[in-house]
């Protein structure tokens, strides 16, 4: 799954900027965002977003590579992420 999100970080490195959210901060900003997003995707896997946003909001406190971000400044970056590995806008 590593080699997986390193393409999913390439991606979003070169993309961030052009999403509405890309101008309020540096790409070190959303990137626990978008493997919050990657990943909770794949563990929710079948589960829509509005069945599982309150815990990843809850749960984001406790994830390992949250960094300094907040839940506000990522939610955005988590969403994107979350529906490109689901397929769903």
């Amino acid at each position: 799954m590593a080699d997986l999100w390193d393409d999913e970080d390439l991606y979003w490195r070169e993309n961030y900027i052009s999403r509405p959210y890309g101008k309020s901060g540096t790409y070190d900003t959303f990137r626990p965002g978008y493997r919050y997003g990657y990943e909770s995707a794949g563990r929710y896997r079948g589960r829509a977003w509005t069945d599982v946003e309150r815990d990843l909001e809850r749960d984001w406190a406790s994830y390992p590579h949250r960094g300094t971000s907040t839940w506000q400044q990522v939610k955005d970056a988590v969403r994107d992420a979350w529906d490109r590995i689901t397929g769903r806008p």
